[in-house]
Parts: structure tokens; sequence; C-alpha cells
């Protein structure tokens, strides 16, 4: 058969050649140009996103300028009106309502959150906005009007505003109406530095500040104008709107805008929770350190109160070039993000979708090579496994691959030929020398069971001679001791009382060696001893049993477990059996002198019953096991050996048996089984008497 094994690797070589040849292209090109694409776009898609929020952050920052422009422009535009050098020439009664009234109308016509007209030596004039409190004029604007020095050094073509940080007091000083719009309680934020701080009580203002002139060039006032941006809602939304007009952003993605204090939103349209908008909330640490302190824009992801956004945040500087705050304006990226990814998901099952078809095309060719080859491999695999109708057939390629084939079945046939006769040969062969081989098994077993009934009976033989000439040398003595025994009792009368146990003692050891004589005569001549046969209820005589060796257990902590299954009777000589289970008992109750529990079983057999006696003692060594049956064994100091040996020749009388072992069920103990027949049997093999489960 050697012969039929070669095609096997060659058939997996040509398969697998062919199959490399045709999938090669689809399992290495597609992947790596699918992978390519994944980085590839993935990259690009990256790079979109990054140029879209710099381009909204532009948008932003052009807006924001814008309003820094029209705060200066409008504040110089009032500063150079006719009208306020005219009211602030007239001191007469009437004139600070007059010009609260213009800077009022002023300051709404400019969109402007305040418009405070300051005298030469910084006394507030006119807010334009509330009435000006008593007293309140020189307290609060002296101070603020100190910091505005340098604004009023600034030349008057500089039509734009400044950021300038205020405390809460120049605010209040400047703008008494926008208090409530301090004190911002900053919200903890994940990822923040941080900070010590619970609120936010400064104001970042646009602010512009010009002298008035009259038309000498002479300085009459100072005004200053500009907007809170603090909670400035308006604002902040009017940037969004600008930014991310409606439908401008796809897949549903939210544009946000943001003005930061420091690391503090002051104003935004980023949401908290839905109603609530996330003023309060601090800038992550990463942003914080490279927009505020390294000064650099930061165009990346980021984190934003509670979601990932393509964020733009740009450092928002004062009139003296400080880093006070952000400008910050970005989308959500979920959007984008599950979009790449479905995007990513269709190309590569459109990839899929291509490598498949190519796979099953390409396969479709390479099958019709291939598969001649392989019919073949499976054919010889069936042959070697005991197949031997396996062929081939018929196959549609015409060319050298399908004569081969055919071919191969001819070389099967002839092969299945010869196999034929070989196996008939071998067959009468077997046959013969299986009738061979049985005739010497029965002839052996017979030989042995021969021999092994020749050494019984040579045993038995022996000790026959040895109990008849001790029972006789040891009865005549004994008889004597026990007539005498008699005579000296009737001689003393009533002094023997005075001896009375002695004596008692001496008539028990004369019994004893009595019955140590019956014994061996019943072993020796069992047929002289053999009882009559009675149909017994194992359950019940086992019941009679433990009422004999009652005294023994009341004396022990031994509890006893009945497990009484069995129902057919045994035939065997009441007395014997009673022999049999006392003897099994007293063992058992010696190998537990601590206590223990004894459990008796008895259950049905195919033919009778069995009993089972099972101690929780220390168990049986291989040693007693081996020699646990034989006559004169004993472990006990005041034993004879000869119990178990007489139990076993009483059970095989009747063709039955004893077994000893140790238990199976894991706990420490003995296990004795008595296996009895209905009806008396035949006496069994002549047991080994050996001690192990089944030994006869």
């Amino acid at each position: 058969m050697r012969l039929l094994r070669t095609p096997r690797w060659l058939a997996t070589s040509v398969r697998n050649k062919l199959l490399a040849m045709a999938l090669l292209p689809l399992l290495v090109a597609f992947p790596l140009l699918v992978a390519a694409l994944a980085i590839w776009s993935n990259q690009a898609y990256d790079r979109l996103l990054i140029t879209k929020v710099r381009s909204d952050l532009a948008v932003a920052q052009g807006y924001f300028d814008q309003v820094l422009i029209e705060v200066g422009s409008g504040t110089l535009g009032v500063a150079d009106s006719r009208a306020l050098a005219d009211a602030l020439r007239d001191q007469g009664s009437g004139a600070a309502a007059l010009l609260d009234a213009h800077l009022r109308a002023e300051r709404e016509r400019l969109n402007l959150d305040f418009l405070v007209l300051y005298d030469r030596e910084g006394r507030v004039i006119a807010r334009g906005a509330l009435p000006q409190a008593p007293g309140a004029a020189t307290a609060a604007g002296t101070p603020l009007l100190g910091r505005l020095a340098g604004e009023r050094a600034a030349p008057r073509d500089r039509a734009k505003a400044a950021l300038r940080v205020l405390s809460n007091t120049e605010l209040r000083s400047l703008a008494p109406h926008l208090a409530q719009r301090l004190d911002i309680p900053l919200v903890a934020t994940r990822n923040a530095a941080p900070s010590e701080r619970r609120t936010e009580d400064r104001a970042m203002v646009a602010l512009a500040t010009q002298p008035v002139l009259d038309g000498q060039g002479r300085t009459l006032g100072v005004i200053s104008g500009g907007l809170l941006l603090n909670q400035n809602l308006d604002f902040i939304d009017h940037i969004n709107r600008i930014v991310y007009p409606a439908g401008s952003l796809p897949f549903d993605s939210q544009g946000t805008a943001t003005l930061f204090l420091d690391d503090v939103r002051i104003t935004t349209n980023v949401r908290l929770f839905q109603d609530r908008r996330a003023i309060g909330t601090r800038v992550s640490q990463a942003v914080r350190e490279t927009v505020l302190g390294e000064g650099r824009t930061w165009l990346d992801l980021a984190f934003v109160v509670n979601d990932w956004y393509v964020s733009a945040y740009q450092p928002l500087l004062d009139a003296g070039g400080e880093r006070i705050g952000m400008l910050y304006v970005g989308f959500t990226e979920a959007p984008f993000r599950f979009m790449r990814y479905a995007m990513l998901a269709l190309i590569g099952l459109i990839f899929g979708a291509v490598m498949a078809a190519s796979a099953w095309f390409s396969l479709r060719w390479a099958r019709s090579i291939f598969e001649p080859v392989q019919q073949m491999n499976l054919t010889m695999q069936r042959v070697e496994l005991g197949d031997g109708q396996a062929r081939v057939g018929t196959l549609r390629a015409r060319d050298e691959l399908g004569a081969l084939a055919g071919h191969l079945d001819q070389l099967l046939d002839a092969i299945d030929d010869k196999t034929a006769a070989l196996q008939r040969w071998a067959n009468e062969l077997d046959h013969k020398v299986a009738e061979r081989t049985q005739e010497l098994q029965a002839s052996n077993a017979s030989l042995r069971q021969a021999q092994q009934q020749l050494v019984k009976s040579e045993k038995l033989a022996a000790i026959g001679q040895l109990t008849a000439s001790i029972a006789h040398e040891i009865n005549n003595p004994i008889a004597v001791m026990q007539g005498n025994l008699d005579l000296m009792r009737d001689m003393l009368g009533p002094q023997s009382e005075a001896v009375r146990s002695e004596l008692a003692l001496i008539d028990q050891q004369i019994e004893r060696m009595r019955i140590i004589v019956t014994q061996l005569l019943q072993y020796a001549r069992p047929t002289e001893y053999a009882g009559y046969v009675d149909t017994l209820d194992l359950n019940r005589t086992v019941d009679d049993c433990l009422v004999l060796v009652g005294h023994l257990l009341a004396k022990t902590r031994i509890a006893i477990e009945r497990d009484a299954q069995a129902t057919q009777r045994v035939g065997i000589n009441r007395q014997e059996l009673q022999q049999v289970i006392i003897n099994l008992l007293i063992n058992a109750i010696q190998a537990m002198p601590e206590g223990g529990v004894l459990r008796l079983r008895t259950r049905d057999t195919d033919n009778g019953a069995e009993l089972q006696v099972i101690d929780s003692g220390s168990g049986l060594t291989p040693v007693t096991l081996e020699r646990l049956f034989r006559p004169f064994f004993t472990t006990k100091n005041d034993g004879n050996g000869l119990g178990l040996w007489i139990s076993q020749g009483l059970v095989e009388r009747y063709g039955g048996h004893i077994a000893a072992a140790n238990r199976s069920d894991g706990a420490q103990g003995a296990v004795f089984t008595v296996t009895l027949f209905t009806e008396p049997q035949a006496p069994a093999a002549p047991s080994t008497h050996d001690g192990r489960p089944g030994a006869r």
C-alpha cells in the first residue's frame, strides 16, 4: 500500500500551489490596498477637518476684530461730536441731564453696554444709563481713569477698542448696571488645571477711551465706551450664527463658539445640560498650556465640557500684549467620526465584494486543475481506511490527469482481487489457529483446576490427619480435666464457693478447647458436619445475628445502619449462616474500638443475594488482604486464625464465596461481601483464599 500514499502530498501540493496562484493577488494586494486607502483617507479627513476649523476661527476672529473696530470708531465718533462738546461747555442747570440723555441715545445707537463721560479730574459726569448716585463720581471714577491713562495718550486715528480685564470694583464704578453679569460660579470640569478659585468676579470688556476736545484742541473731558463680554449671550450667539449658519455643518454636527477669561468660559453657547449653558466651566489643562502658556493656536480635537469637538483656540491679548483669554470655535466630532467609519466600512465592503467575486472566479478556474488530483487523493485515503470498493470513477477531465485516474482504478481492482485471495487464506489459517488455541485453553483450564483441587485435597488430607490426631490427643486430657474438676466440686461441697470463680474460669477454658477442636474437625471433615439446608430470608437472619451480638454492641459507640434491599431467599443451613454472619460482625466490632459506623447492606444478585458488612475501622493492609483467609492467620493477640477460614469453607460448601476489600467510596474501613444462591450450587472452583474481591 506504500504506492497509494504518494499522491496524498502530491494532490495537496498541487492544490495549494494552484490556490496560492489564484488567491495571492486577492489575499495580499487587496488588503494592502484597502489598508493604504484607509490610512490615507483617515489622514486626509483629519486634515480636512482641521482646515475647516481653521477657516471657522478666521471668520470668528474677523468678526471679533470688526466688533472692536465698531466699538472704537463709535466711541471716537461720540467724542468728536459737536453736541457733546457744546454740552460740556454749557455748565448751566440741566446740563448733566442733557449729557445723560445724549450719551444714552448714543449708547443705544451704537449697541454699547456702557458709555461714560469723565471730566478732566476723572469724575464721572454722565453714564448714559442709570442716574448718577450722589458722591459716587469722584470715589469711583478716579482709580479707573488712572488705569486708562495709556488709552488717553493713544493716537486719535486708532479707531479700535482694546480688550481689558477689570476688577469687580472697577466695572461697578464704570457701569453699575452691569454688576449682575459678574461673579460667575466656577463649575468643576474634567481635565481642567487644578484651581482653588470658586468664582470668576473679574470682567473682560472691549473698551475704547477717547478725549473730548474743543475747537482749539483743548481737552474738555474723557469718554469711555465699550462692551462687557461676560455672559454676553447675544454677542456669542451672533458669532456662532456667522461662523456656523444653519445647514453649514453636515451630518447634524453642532457648531459652538466661546469666549474665555483666562481659562474660564464667560460666555458660550456650549451646553452643560439641555437648557443650561456651560458658563463657568474651564478649558482642559492641555489647551490652557498651549494657548495661554505658549501663545500658540490650538487646532486639534479637544474634549469640550462633555464631548469631543474639532476645536480651534486662539489667545486674546489686552492693550499691553498680555494673554488674558481665548476665542474658541469648534464643532462636534462624533458625526464626522461616524461618517468616517461608515465610509471605511463601505470601502471595505466594496473591496470585500470584489475580492469574493474574484476569488470565486479564480477558484472555479483552478478547480478544473486540482479536482482530479483531489479526487484521486480522497480515493486513496478511503482505500487506506479500509474501503476496498473506493474508486475515482469517471472524470470530466480528458487530459493526462483523467488517464491517470483510469489507471489508478485498474490498479485498485487488481489489488482488490489479490487482497481478497489473501484474506481467504488468512481466514482459513485463523480458524485453524483458533480451534487449536481453544483446545489448548480448555486443556490448560482443566489442568489448573485439577492441580488446584489436588493441592487442596492434599492440604485437607494433611490437616485432617493433623486435626484428628490433635482431637484424639487433646480430647482425652480434656475429659480427664473435666472429670477431675467435677469430682473436686463434689468433694469440696460448700467449701468450693471460695474458689468458684477459678473453677468457672477452668470450665470456660476447657469449653474453649472443645470448640477449637470441633472447628478443626468441621473444616477437615465438612461432610460429617454439614447441616440441613433451609431457604432463608437473608434480612431476617441478619436481624437475628444483631440480637446475638447486642451485648457486644452495647459496650461500644458503634452506630448501625441498615440497607435491606434483598428480596430473594438463599439456600444454606441456618446455624452455619448465623455462624458466618456473627463472625463477620464480631470482626467489624473489634476493628472499631473507638466507635464508628457499622453498615449492613443486602441486595439481590442474578441467582440469589449478597450481604455486605462495612466498617469504618482502619482498613486492611496489602499483607492482610493476601493472607486473610488462610488458616491460623490472625491480627489479634487472642485470636486463633480459624474464624474467616472456617466461614469461607462453610459458604463455599453451598456454592457461595466471601470477598474482602477496602472501601472504595473514599472513606476508611473494610468491606466483607458474602455471596449466596437461592439454590445451593456445586462448590465453586477451589479458592486461593487470598482475600481479594472475587477470588475463588
